[in-house]
């Protein structure tokens, strides 16, 4: 009668336990289908961005966003945060719209040894700038930038008016490219430069850099003519600044723009 008892009591003790852990696991189960359906986040390409591109730039531009999936639907190693530490990452290679960006897609590629891909629609112009004209070290490819141009004034005709103006030797300085896109940094130009003088007593020249951009046509034309008759200076864009309509500065109103563009 006693073993009767023991077997019993065994049983007992098995089926609940056995169904102590069918409910563990159901429960479990359910706390792994609902983290699944819980919204992660990742980053989506919404335009073509090229080789180059920092990220940074990208999501200013609009060209990748953050958005939520469930977390099921995340594919393993995308990117979920963008921070200081991997926001100057450059795209190593072009990413198409709609894309899940991974975060092996960025990474970092040695200065001037990239291959040039030149937007649909645009051609690419190598620009030399000096040291200070380049903005420093911040030009790197995917920067927006701006180009001034620095030339000497010059007025058609014999009258007196005219060769005062010609003998003063009165430079001005304008806004030759307002936004224009840097798709290569380097130290070698699409068409080779003069090659600098071997000398010894010539003073050392001024460190220059390689600023390739793609512009339009028209603006490639433009540009063109800036760096045979000028001197250029890039400046880097805001992401929300207006340069339509900024005057010329000359030698004449530096001081005194009030009557400037009137």
């Amino acid at each position: 009668m006693g073993r009767r008892i023991v077997a019993i009591f065994a049983a007992a003790l098995v089926a609940i336990l056995g169904v102590g852990a069918v409910l563990l696991y159901a429960r479990g189960a359910d706390q792994r289908a609902i983290a699944e359906q819980q919204p992660a986040d990742v980053y989506v390409a919404t335009k073509p961005v090229s080789s180059g591109t920092m990220l940074k730039d990208a999501v200013r531009s609009g060209a990748i966003v953050k958005t939520s999936v469930a977390a099921k639907g995340r594919p393993l190693g995308a990117l979920t945060t963008v921070t200081d530490s991997n926001s100057s990452l450059l795209a190593l290679t072009d990413i198409q719209p709609g894309e899940y960006v991974l975060a092996g897609r960025f990474g970092s590629t040695p200065k001037g040894t990239r291959a040039i891909e030149v937007p649909a629609g645009m051609v690419a112009v190598s620009v030399q700038l000096s040291d200070p004209a380049r903005v420093g070290t911040f030009v790197t490819p995917g920067t927006r930038i701006a180009i001034f141009d620095s030339y000497k004034i010059k007025a058609i005709g014999d009258d007196p008016k005219s060769k005062t103006l010609n003998q003063a030797d009165v430079k001005g300085t304008s806004i030759l490219l307002d936004d224009v896109l840097v798709i290569a940094m380097g130290d070698t130009a699409l068409t080779p430069g003069v090659q600098a003088s071997t000398d010894e007593k010539a003073a050392p020249a001024a460190p220059s850099f390689l600023v390739t951009v793609a512009v339009s046509p028209k603006d490639a034309a433009r540009l063109v003519h800036g760096i045979n008759t000028g001197e250029l200076y890039a400046a880097l864009r805001g992401s929300d600044v207006k340069m339509a309509g900024v005057p010329r500065v000359d030698d004449l109103n530096l001081f005194d723009l009030s009557g400037v563009g009137k």
